[in-house]
């Protein structure tokens, strides 16, 4: 079983599951959001904001595949890039983070670790650019079958807190989490390290860097 991550782009885009292609909940304010959705064409509204984050900010999403197929992604940019980044109590997002808009692993490859992989990919690529940590809102009553007005493009606090986030700022709802950039780097994979024993190719210096983990996660709902 093969795994890579390659960036969001404008040709990746259409590989995001078709409602998360289509949803605006992050990247318009909830009045546009509502707009967009009601009147006009809410995936031409996100592939102009994929390309404006792009081009002014960089890479604002990674996607996972596994032997080929997508198998998850995530999304995070500045919050000044993200209008609904405002809209919840427990805003605004600390100055010295990015903000991890939304999640998603796909049923079929939960538990495979896909979502730590996927949150280390963002911490590489967020170090290079000398931002510190990321921080994202949790819906802590996700899945809730009596709550019919669930965003469900806010991902649940139980997968954050299983990737190493840390709640910052409590909420009964909607809490502020936060993953300290380095803290994610120093992850180890257990998996990679016996797949590397077996293959006999395993050294002191493998031993010391950080490699993909493995660690199982939940699936998540964009």
């Amino acid at each position: 079983m093969s795994r890579r991550l390659v960036n969001l782009t404008l040709d990746t885009l259409g590989d995001l599951p078709r409602p998360c292609s289509q949803c605006v909940f992050w990247e318009l304010d909830p009045v546009a959001a509502e707009r967009a959705c009601a009147s006009g064409d809410p995936g031409l509204e996100k592939e102009a904001w994929v390309s404006q984050t792009l081009l002014e900010w960089g890479s604002c999403g990674k996607l996972a595949y596994v032997d080929g197929m997508p198998a998850g992604f995530v999304m995070y940019a500045p919050p000044a890039y993200v209008p609904r980044s405002m809209a919840f109590p427990t805003s605004p997002v600390s100055a010295d983070a990015a903000l991890l808009m939304t999640a998603h692993v796909v049923a079929s490859f939960a538990g495979g670790g896909l979502g730590r992989m996927l949150v280390q990919g963002v911490a590489r690529d967020l170090t290079k650019r000398g931002v510190k940590a990321i921080e994202a809102f949790g819906d802590a009553k996700f899945g809730e079958a009596d709550d019919e007005k669930q965003p469900g493009c806010v991902a649940p606090v139980d997968f954050f807190l299983s990737v190493g986030f840390k709640t910052v700022r409590p909420h009964p709802r909607f809490p502020r989490l936060r993953l300290e950039l380095r803290t994610a780097l120093s992850w180890k994979s257990d998996v990679e390290y016996a797949l590397e024993k077996l293959l006999g190719s395993m050294s002191p210096e493998t031993l010391l860097r950080p490699v993909r983990p493995a660690t199982a996660t939940r699936s998540v709902e964009s």
